[in-house]
Formats: C-alpha cells, sequence, structure tokens
C-alpha cells in the first residue's frame, strides 16, 4: 500500500532533516479542492524541525519527491502537505487488480470467528417492514465482515413459546374450523398471523363486555375468559401436555415454512438457527456461578438480582421466586452455549434500538460475572423504519408486511423499467427476472445506504428511480459497462484477459477512478469496523456516479489510438467488477442487461 511507503519515508525524512522520530505517520485522502492524491498534517512535526508548518512541509515534501519513486510532485497549503503519486503507480496498481475481484475470499486458516445474529421472528405472525431492515442489515454485515477476514456464522434465534404464541393457537382452536394452508392457499405465517390478529378483536370485545359490566380495566384484564384459557395453554405447554405440543408443532411448522419462503425472496440465509423453545432452560447454571461469587444476590422470596444501581442502572431480577427462568436469563445462557460451541471472537446482535437497555444490562452482567468473552459482544442497534403513511403496527392487522413489501418492489420495478423501455429486447422470462432483481436490488440499497443507527423513512416509490443515490442508477452502470465490453469483443475481438498497456497518460478523470478502485479495501475494513453496510453503498454509488460522468466525457469504442482504448476498456471492466463485488456485499444482484 502506498501509503505504507509513504509513512515510512516520512518517518525517515523527520530523522533525517530533524533528528527526531515519530512512531506513526497517518496520511488522509486529499481534499477535493486541492491538488492531490494524499495529504500531510505537519503541525505535530512543528517541535521537532522548530520552524514554521509551511517550511516544515515544505521540507518533507521535497525529501519524499527526492526518495520515494512513487512521489510526482506536492504542494503546501499552510500546514497541510499534499503529495500527488505518479501515473506510473496507478497504472500499476490497476493492472495487479485488472480483472479480478477485488474481494478476497481467501480466508486464513486462523481467521477469527465472528457470529451473527439477526432476524429473531416471533412464530404468531408473518415478517413486517421492521424484519426487512433487521434481515437485511444482518445479513450484509455479515458479508462484508466475511470479506474482510473473519470466518462468519450466521445465526437466528426464533422466539417460537410463550403467551403470544399461545395466542395464535387458542384464537385457531376457536375459530379456525380446521383451516390450514394448503386449504385456504395461504402462507402459514400468514395464516397464523391471521389468528394473532383475531385474538386481539375477541380479547377487546371481553373486555369491553366486562368493563361495560362495572369492572374497571386492570380487573376485566384479569378475569377476562380468553386470556384466562391462554395462560393455561401456556402452563401445559410447560408441563409438556401431549395435545398442546402437537397443536404448536404443527402451527409452527406452517410459520417455518412462511418464514423459509420469505427468506429466500430477501436472499438472506443462516448458518444455524436457535430457537427458544430450547434455549429458555439455560442461563440457570450462569445464575448459580454468580451467587457463588457474591455478583448476585438472593432476596427473601428466594427470587435472584444484580444490583446495578451504582452502575447508573437498577436491580434486575434474573429468577423468579418460583425458580423460573426470564429473557435476560435465557439470553445469559444462550450466549454462554454459542461461545461454548464456537469459540468466537466477536458476537454481533442486530436488534433493534427499543431494546438498547435489555442489551446493555445483558452486556454489563456478563463481563461482572468475569467472562473474558463478554468483551465480544456487541449490540447493532439499528433505528425504527417507518412508511410515508406512517409508523407501523402490529396488532392491529395494519402491519407493513414484508411478502407484501417485496411483491410491491417488483411491480413498481416492472412498471418504472417498462416506461422507460428498457425491456424492450427481452423475453418475458428475462423481463420477470429483471424485474425481481430491480425491486429486490432498490429495496435493499435504499434500507442499507442509511447509517444502520438512524431511524429512517422508506419510500418505495423513491428507490426505484434510475437517477440518484439508488440501486437501478448503480446497476444501470454495471449493464453500461457489460454493455460495451459486449460490443467491443464483437467489433474488435477485445479480450479482458489482454495485457494492460502500462504506458498511458491518464486523463485526471481516470486517475480519480483507479483511486477510487484503490479506496475500496479501506473502505471495506472500516466497514466491518463499524458494522456499517452504508459505507459500502455510498461506495459504489460514488463510484458508479464518476464513472457515468467519465462515460459520457470520453471516447470509448470510437477512440482512435488502440492502446488507449483497450486501457479504457479494462478501467471499465474492473469497475463494473467493484460494482457487482459491493453490490454483492450489500445482498444485491445486478442485472447484465436492461
Amino acid at each position: 500500500m502506498i501509503e505504507q511507503i509513504l509513512s515510512e519515508k516520512t518517518i525517515e525524512a523527520i530523522k533525517t532533516l530533524y533528528g527526531g522520530t515519530v512512531d506513526k505517520i497517518n496520511f488522509e485522502k486529499t481534499n477535493p479542492d486541492f491538488t492531490g492524491d494524499f495529504t500531510l498534517v505537519v503541525f505535530n512535526f512543528l517541535k521537532l524541525s522548530k520552524k514554521k508548518p509551511e517550511i516544515t512541509a515544505e521540507e518533507i515534501g521535497n525529501y519524499l519527491k527526492s526518495n520515494v519513486t512513487e512521489v510526482a510532485d506536492y504542494n503546501v497549503i499552510k500546514g497541510f502537505l499534499n503529495i500527488v503519486i505518479s501515473d506510473a503507480y496507478w497504472l500499476t496498481y490497476l493492472s495487479s487488480i485488472n480483472g479480478k475481484s477485488i474481494v478476497n475470499t481467501q480466508l486464513p486458516a486462523d481467521a477469527p470467528v465472528v457470529m451473527v445474529e439477526y432476524s429473531s421472528p416471533n412464530t404468531n405472525k408473518p415478517l413486517h417492514l421492521g424484519h426487512v431492515r433487521n434481515n437485511l442489515l444482518g445479513y450484509s454485515v455479515a458479508e462484508i465482515l466475511k470479506a474482510a477476514g473473519n470466518k462468519v456464522i450466521k445465526t437466528n434465534i426464533v422466539n417460537d413459546r410463550g403467551i403470544h404464541i399461545c395466542k395464535s393457537m387458542i384464537a385457531w382452536q376457536r375459530w379456525g374450523n380446521g383451516e390450514t394452508p394448503e386449504s385456504s392457499g395461504m402462507k402459514g405465517d400468514h395464516l397464523v398471523g391471521k389468528y394473532y390478529v383475531e385474538f386481539d378483536k375477541q380479547y377487546k370485545l371481553e373486555l369491553k363486555k366486562l368493563t361495560d359490566s362495572g369492572l374497571t380495566a386492570e380487573e376485566a384484564e384479569k378475569q377476562a375468559p380468553l386470556m384466562k384459557a391462554t395462560q393455561e395453554m401456556l402452563r401445559k405447554w410447560e408441563t409438556a401436555d401431549k395435545e398442546v405440543r402437537d397443536l404448536w408443532t404443527l402451527m409452527n411448522g406452517w410459520v417455518y415454512k412462511g418464514f423459509d419462503q420469505t427468506y429466500q425472496m430477501l436472499g438472506v440465509d443462516f448458518d444455524k438457527v436457535y430457537y427458544e423453545s430450547n434455549t429458555y432452560i439455560l442461563g440457570k447454571d450462569l445464575i448459580e456461578d454468580g451467587l457463588s461469587k457474591g455478583v448476585l444476590k438472593r432476596r427473601d422470596d428466594y427470587s435472584v438480582y444484580i444490583d446495578l444501581t451504582a452502575d447508573g442502572l437498577d436491580e434486575k431480577t434474573l429468577l423468579r421466586a418460583d425458580g423460573t427462568s426470564l429473557y435476560m436469563t435465557q439470553d445469559l445462557g444462550t450466549a454462554a452455549q454459542r461461545f461454548k460451541e464456537s469459540n468466537f471472537s466477536k458476537l454481533i446482535f442486530t436488534v433493534g434500538n427499543e431494546q438498547d437497555y435489555h442489551f446493555k444490562v445483558l452486556l454489563l452482567i456478563l463481563n461482572k460475572l468475569g467472562y473474558s468473552w463478554a468483551k465480544g459482544l456487541f449490540h447493532l442497534s439499528y433505528g425504527m423504519v417507518e412508511l410515508p403513511e406512517g409508523k407501523m403496527k402490529s396488532r392491529e392487522g395494519t402491519v407493513v408486511d414484508a411478502d407484501d413489501l417485496m411483491q410491491e418492489m417488483i411491480n413498481t420495478a416492472a412498471a418504472t423499467t417498462k416506461e422507460l423501455g428498457k425491456v424492450e429486447h427481452l423475453s418475458e422470462e428475462e423481463a420477470n427476472e429483471l424485474y425481481k432483481i430491480i425491486g429486490m436490488g432498490a429495496l435493499k440499497y435504499f434500507m442499507l445506504k442509511v447509517d444502520p443507527k438512524k431511524k429512517m423513512l422508506f419510500n418505495p416509490a423513491e428507490s426505484i428511480d434510475f437517477n440518484g443515490n439508488t440501486a437501478p442508477f448503480i446497476m444501470f452502470n454495471y449493464v453500461r459497462v457489460r454493455a460495451i465490453l459486449r460490443k467491443a469483443k464483437e467489433l474488435n475481438g477485445f479480450e479482458t484477459s489482454q495485457p494492460l498497456d502500462l504506458n498511458i497518460a491518464l486523463l485526471p478523470k481516470e486517475k480519480e477512478l483507479i483511486i477510487k478502485l484503490y479506496h475500496f479495501t479501506p473502505t471495506l475494513l472500516q466497514a466491518a469496523n463499524e458494522f456499517s453496510p452504508a459505507l459500502i453503498a455510498n461506495y459504489v454509488y460514488d463510484l458508479s456516479k464518476e464513472y457515468s460522468q467519465y462515460y459520457h466525457d470520453t471516447q470509448m469504442l470510437k477512440e482512435e489510438h488502440q492502446a488507449t482504448m483497450n486501457f479504457r476498456l479494462h478501467l471499465s471492466n474492473t469497475i463494473g467488477m467493484a460494482i457487482k463485488s459491493s453490490m454483492q456485499l450489500l445482498g444485491i444482484n445486478v442485472p447484465e442487461r436492461m
């Protein structure tokens, strides 16, 4: 990397010029308003040079130009030394990556293990808009971490037990009349979700009757027959009642099939799936360990808690008086089990910011219990998603369903693409595949280009604009590259395997594009460190935007100088590969034609 060469030579320059030593030198990208590729801020060296910033920068710049072959020139703006790297270096760099993937898929044998958890659905309803952001974010982070040199394990924990699951079961028992996905023609998760909504409707009617009879709202909630029946069903589930467990297995099976179809459409997958019905009993060993260490305490009623008031929080109960566990208990146990299974260096929980407090407490407790691996746990907290019509709801039957949203995206992509005349040369099958690629790509890109920590407003129509910071714009530039390469092969037999001529005079925009390619790896590493697909999304948009301008302003196939034309085709090919690789890190496919 050129930065390492510059850093080593700058350390050498400071020692030679001023007799001093420095441990580390950091170069920044030069401000676009100035000439240069890398910038060194010299203010930290003034104590050694005992000279003004401008003079210090001038002396270091002159030393680098005289002693570093790759440095073609430099300029000084106050205390900022702007370094210009030679065209020869950039051409050599392009040649080294020409026709190759810029993502390294070879993992070292000692690659650190990183576990990424995402999705975490409940089996009482279909996946919704919030799940879409969760799945896309978790999957993309996993792909980015893998590309950055980690062995990644993608996990999903399914919330398949509890009172909310029993609500759907009770409602189906009472009002389902034996309805199945096959008899209704509904996806299994949609069918079960239908009865979750029905439960809520009937429960509200019961509450109204009870309050109309003179009971308070609190009394009505306690006496409602429907809720009592649901609580009784949960007790039977916990004692492994065969009839309840058989119904639970049947209805969950419907949901899993439905989830699988949604995951397939979203383009996400998992290496391991955990089920809360298996993990809810975990954590009690950690409780006993914490009691023996004096970290946890037992109340007079035999419940167990941890006092976090000194950390600005509160007392957190970890075991009820009757010995049953809570969500926190099982999360403690699940984390320990996962470390035992995989020996991970990091465990990333992809969960919305409404659970910030829960994960703050979880990580704090594990650290207080003395588990060194807990330092590798991280809550990837993300903001909620809203549509222009307003925030989604989950129990009134007005949830923004993931399947409906995806189909709407594909339909919108079809209408927009047809209107722009981009499918006239395609068969019906090819056109339908294109609509799916564009629609799903638009959805994913729009979700992922926003910093995960921010709340976002998702506008389906805006996401399928072929201009601006959208997936269709990026895809169009990739398709443009593929089209020009096909035409070049047809006209003059150009092959991407041909060697690259290194004696080309670069246009400013060509150098800018090569430097943009060079910055892919630092961007990837930053995205991995920050768990932020938004960095990749904005990188590939900037690359596509710069290439679009270059394409419009530069002769390609009409260039008379053969070596120059071949260079531009090679550059286009490498940019196309970078676009495709970047989009794949976001879980997005790109079309070859449109």
